[in-house]
Parts: structure tokens; C-alpha cells; sequence
């Protein structure tokens, strides 16, 4: 089955609705879905939970729906320099679930692996467990977190074929690929597109079983966050 569409409107057509939950790939400004988020953005769909990251920076990525009123509660693990996000938050109008780094990785990758719950010392006597089961396993403590699915996953990949199968370039290679699986439907843009079979196996990073649509980026402003320069030992 060929899973290109035509654009990334065409792409999301029939999948977004209120109260949805999505998961949305990137690490700061890396890997962002750049050219599928704007599409949430104009269906306008309210009451959003975003499990991501991050929630985007000033004017990019997830800002967009944040500053449009889209998002109600933020599943993530880094609020960052979002002066819109933090603002939101202190005041009440944004719901926050923050996550240790890694245990939200690890929240959906069992999702996307059909396990419901883990134990992790991540957290143990800290708020991160409030509210959570404790058990103890050769004598440490740990602390009980549950799996991350959602009903759409939008993630960016630098290579696909039609088959859906997956490549991510370097640091874009982050919540992406875990991602991809937890999703009830993932939707896919790709810097490139290739033909059935040009991508050796070995290099598939996410096969296409997990991948339900595929689109090419209309965005690859691939941005820097927080760009820090120094001068170079000549100019010194």
C-alpha cells in the first residue's frame, strides 16, 4: 500500500479532533514536525494533550498551538526558555505533567511496546512519585510509572520510502523513532522520498509497520534554539 499523500493537510485529513491526544517528535528545536504542526494549527481542534519534549520555542514549532489556545495539558520533561509556556502554567490556564528526561522516553516506548507499567529510581523521594507505587527490588526503592499512546503521532524523518519505512538524521533521531510506535496512527513528513527498496535494511531506523502516512516537508527551516558562537584561536 502506498502511503504518500499529496501535502501535509492531506496528510492529517480525517484524524484530528477536540480532546485528542498527540505526540509530536523533537528535542528543542531538532526534529521538529515542522510542516504538520501549522495544520493543526489552522483545523483549529481545542483541548489538546501534546506529549512532547518540549513545547517549542517563541514563535516555532508547538508555541503555535500553545499561543492559539489549543493545548490544555502538556505531557514533557523540559519547560526550557518558553517564557509563554512557563506564564501559562503559573497561572493556571495549562495543565502540566513534567517527567524525568528519561522516564518519558521510557513511558513511550512501553507504549509503544504493549507494556503498561515499569519501575524506575528515577524520581524515588521526590515529587515524581507522589502518588505513585513504591517497591523495593534488591534493596533499592523504585517507583512505578505507566505507559505513554496517543491517538496520533506526528514525527520527522529525513528519508522514506512508500512503504513507510524510516531514516532519521543525527540529533533528529530523538523522541521520533520511540514515538512513531506509541501512536493509534502515525503520521510521517520526510525531507526525502525514495523509491520501494532503496533504503538498505539495515539502515531502516523505524520500519513501516509503525508508519500509517507519509508526507514531504514543506518546512526544513531546521532552526537553532539558542545559537552560542565563540571567536575562532585567529581571531582571538
Amino acid at each position: 500500500m502506498n502511503k504518500i499523500h499529496a501535502s501535509p493537510a492531506a496528510a492529517l485529513d480525517g484524524l484530528l479532533f477536540d480532546g485528542m491526544t498527540i505526540m509530536s517528535g523533537g528535542f528543542g528545536l531538532s526534529g521538529n514536525p515542522e510542516s504538520l504542526i501549522p495544520v493543526i494549527r489552522e483545523a483549529g481542534v481545542r483541548d489538546l494533550t501534546i506529549i512532547s519534549n518540549n513545547c517549542g520555542a517563541d514563535g516555532f514549532g508547538l508555541w503555535q498551538l500553545l499561543n492559539n489556545g489549543q493545548i490544555a495539558k502538556m505531557i514533557s520533561s523540559y519547560v526550557g526558555e518558553n517564557k509563554l509556556f512557563e506564564r501559562l502554567y503559573m497561572s493556571g490556564e495549562l495543565q502540566l505533567e513534567l517527567n524525568p528526561q528519561g522516564t518519558l522516553a521510557e513511558r513511550i516506548r512501553a507504549g509503544g511496546a504493549g507494556i503498561p507499567a515499569f519501575y524506575t529510581p528515577t524520581g524515588v523521594g521526590t515529587v515524581v512519585a507522589e502518588g505513585k507505587p513504591v517497591e523495593v527490588f534488591e534493596g533499592r526503592r523504585y517507583v512505578r510509572e505507566t505507559w505513554l499512546r496517543a491517538d496520533l503521532a506526528i514525527v520527522k524523518a529525513w528519508k522514506a520510502d512508500p512503504e513507510g519505512n524510516l531514516v532519521f538524521r543525527k540529533t533528529a533521531r530523538n523522541f521520533n523513532p520511540v514515538m512513531a510506535t506509541a501512536g493509534k496512527v502515525t503520521v510521517a513528513e520526510v525531507e526525502e522520498i525514495v523509491p520501494a527498496g532503496a533504503i538498505d535494511p539495515d539502515h531502516v531506523h523505524t520500519p513501516g509497520i509503525y508508519v500509517d502516512r507519509v508526507v514531504l516537508s514543506t518546512i526544513n527551516e531546521k532552526r537553532i534554539e539558542k545559537l552560542t558562537t565563540r571567536p575562532r584561536p585567529e581571531e582571538a
